[in-house]
Order: structure tokens, then sequence, then C-alpha cells
């Protein structure tokens, strides 16, 4: 896998629903405060109680989310997202992620995010609809 540029790294970001209505300038500002990581099959990205530091998505693989008992119980490809809800509670980490195929993520670090957020609160309103969705979909019938 190859090094995005930050051209790159912002039309990603506009493929990801947190960052769609975000106009490009936007975009390539907030690719600037992102790390570039690439993984392995089966390499962990962080284990359960591990400290939250980062946020992550996901530009190219696939991950796999495990529970305490090591369940599997969610799997994200290509511009999902995942690792934030630690950032915000302050808490460790409640799961697992690790990769299913070789991946390559972008990286957000707390302060960053906060950074980001305070530039462009519609961030925060965008999260903010992702955890209502997600807080729904867990008390839907099966």
């Amino acid at each position: 896998m190859k090094e995005l540029s930050l051209i790159e790294k912002a039309f990603f970001l506009k493929k990801v629903p947190l960052f769609e209505e975000l106009d490009l300038d936007l975009l390539v500002a907030i690719s600037d405060k992102m790390h570039q990581d690439f993984f392995d099959a089966k390499d962990k990205i962080f284990e359960v109680n591990g400290k939250a530091s980062r946020m992550y998505f996901i530009v190219q693989g696939e991950i796999e989310l495990l529970d305490k008992e090591n369940q599997p119980f969610q799997i994200l490809s290509a511009t999902n997202f995942f690792g934030d809800e630690a950032l915000f509670a302050g808490s460790q980490r409640e799961y697992q992620a690790r990769c299913l195929k070789e991946t390559l993520l972008l990286t957000l670090s707390k302060t960053n995010l906060f950074n980001v957020i305070s530039e462009c609160p519609s961030i925060a309103i965008a999260l903010l609809s992702h955890y209502a969705q997600k807080t729904l979909c867990r008390h839907c019938p099966v």
C-alpha cells in the first residue's frame, strides 16, 4: 500500500459519513492532522482495556471488533470509523480491534479530534447522530 497525499486523504474523508457535508478546504486541514498506519492481516490495532488515544478511519481493508470474551460482534470496512467512543468517555477500550486483511487506516489523536470539533461544530453533531443511530439499533427488534 502506498502513502496517501494530503489531497487523497481529503477526498477519502469526503466519503466518510461523518465528514461528507464539509468542503474540501476544511477536509484538507483535517487531513493534515491525520496519521497513516498500515497493518497486516491478523494484526491487533488495540486491546480490551487499552488506553484510548486515537480514533480510526478505514481507508482500505477490514477490521473485526471483538468483545471482552474475544467474540466478534462487528466487521468494518472502508469509510467506517471506530475507537472514538472511549475518547469521549475518557475510559479504556471496551473491545479489541484486529485486521482481517491488509489494512490502511487514517488516525486522529484525541487532541486533534477535539481541535477539529472546536473548529467545525457540525462534526460534533454528526458524531451525536452516529451515536443516536447506534443506540436506536440496539433497541430495534431483530
